[in-house]
């Protein structure tokens, strides 16, 4: 059965984005943009709500920018075929090879671990993972830890009054100081 993993770049204080609603602090890092395209190979589908399909949208044109180095042009060959569904009310649309749904996320991590397919169930945007954690259907967490407190914002880590033991799989030091934490669900 394909795994459902919740991954993103946080602050140490456990934020996604600040309370401006910025997220500069993961700032341009080589080393861990290189980490990412590894990451994404193992991803067979991305399911993501509206405000990170927005900030991705970028990478769905980003190819025409002259100025983009080698990583970039790779991140873009691996994203852009990538099948995504977006979760929304709000959108009426979606581009790229994307698809829209608009409710029933439960039934639809059920459907894609039920069919063949290979490489993980990614879940992106903390309040898509926040749904999906209280469902109990996020095997993963994996985050890329940034060394800066942001002091508040939009928390990696659901808030949900429901314990969910760990186990550390993975662990991995950037040059940066950056760390990357991968965590299974002990069921």
């Amino acid at each position: 059965m394909r795994s459902v993993t919740y991954s993103m770049n946080v602050s140490l204080d456990g934020y996604i984005v600040g309370p401006d609603g910025n997220f500069d602090w993961t700032g341009p890092d080589e080393e861990v943009f290189r980490f990412w395209i590894d990451e994404i190979r193992d991803v067979g589908v991305h399911l993501m709500g509206r405000r990170l399909y927005e900030t991705m949208l970028y990478w769905e044109t980003a190819d025409q920018d002259p100025s983009l180095d080698d990583s970039q042009l790779e991140w873009i060959a691996l994203w852009n075929p990538l099948p995504k569904v977006v979760f929304s009310t709000s959108l009426s649309a979606v581009e790229g090879n994307a698809r829209l749904v608009s409710g029933g996320l439960a039934e639809e991590i059920e459907r894609l671990r039920a069919e063949p397919g290979e490489g993980d169930i990614a879940i992106g945007g903390a309040t898509l993972a926040a749904e999906a954690a209280a469902s109990g259907l996020i095997d993963e967490y994996r985050t890329v830890v940034y060394p800066v407190l942001v002091g508040g914002g939009i928390p990696f880590f659901p808030r949900h009054e429901r314990r969910v033991d760990l186990e550390l799989v993975e662990t991995r030091t950037f040059s940066s100081k950056v760390v990357y934490l991968r965590h299974r669900v002990v069921r």
